[in-house]
């Protein structure tokens, strides 16, 4: 019996090793015959699909942007003299406004009274030294789109055009 045993305990010896020996060449061959080719064709096809070959289904079109027509409107000239002490120095200033729309500028036209008031107004405190160099412009500019907008309750224009501006 001892003989027999032995037999049967040798044979589970070699069962035992060969059954890991055997998982480890299966999960081996499961990996590079299966699990690898798996990974490089879903890398592939999602190569194809962002790159617009495969399922992109071809070329987008533009959406193209509506843009309006900029809408002028010439405000008359502006001739006023200048403050400050002698000689006399006057302000010759001609402007276009950009407006939003068509409707605007028939907003606009009811409003002008308002409009023109609140420019004078402004121009006749002017002294030659504010109006001097590209900063004394571009704070006439942004004096005259506030007092625009104060005039018309709302925002009408979009910007302010010199035309002309002459100082003597």
């Amino acid at each position: 019996m001892a003989a027999v045993d032995a037999e049967v305990a040798e044979e589970e010896d070699e069962e035992a090793s060969e059954t890991p020996a055997r998982r480890r060449i299966a999960g081996k061959v499961l990996v590079l015959y299966v699990a690898l080719p798996a990974l490089v064709l879903i890398g592939a096809g999602a190569g194809l699909y962002m790159s617009g070959i495969f399922g992109g289904g071809g070329e987008e079109t533009p959406v193209e942007e509506v843009v309006a027509d900029p809408v002028f409107y010439d405000l008359p000239d502006f001739l006023v003299n200048l403050s400050g002490p002698p000689p006399a120095h006057y302000l010759k200033m001609r402007v276009s406004l950009q407006v939003t729309d068509a409707e605007a500028v028939k907003r606009l036209e009811l409003e002008m009274p308002r409009v023109l008031d609140g420019f004078q107004t402004f121009l006749r405190d002017l002294r030659p030294e504010d109006l001097e160099g590209s900063q004394g412009m571009l704070s006439l500019k942004e004096e005259l789109m506030r007092r625009l907008t104060l005039a018309t309750q709302k925002p009408l224009v979009t910007d302010i055009l010199f035309r002309e501006i002459i100082v003597q």
